[in-house]
């Protein structure tokens, strides 16, 4: 996916997203790396698996929806 051609106006709106999910992403990590810390090994798949697609399924929902306020903030672009 990181081939998209993008035109400058979309490039600038992706670098403006990309720093708007610094925060976003880095403290889904720390979730991420502190609930590989809490399980042994004999604990990593399984349940500790859907955990994890649960994390990351929430952190897409949230990117979504950082991507959805800043169109709102931003009005419409081009024809409605």
């Amino acid at each position: 996916m990181d081939t998209l051609t993008l035109t400058p106006e979309q490039e600038q709106r992706a670098d403006e997203l990309y720093q708007r999910f610094q925060d976003l992403f880095c403290e889904e990590a720390k979730r991420v790396a502190r609930l590989f810390a809490s399980k042994s090994d004999d604990q990593l798949l399984g349940k500790t698996e859907f955990e994890l697609r649960d994390r990351v399924h929430e952190l897409a929902a949230r990117s979504l929806q950082t991507a959805l306020d800043e169109r709102k903030k931003g009005g419409t672009r081009g024809r409605p």
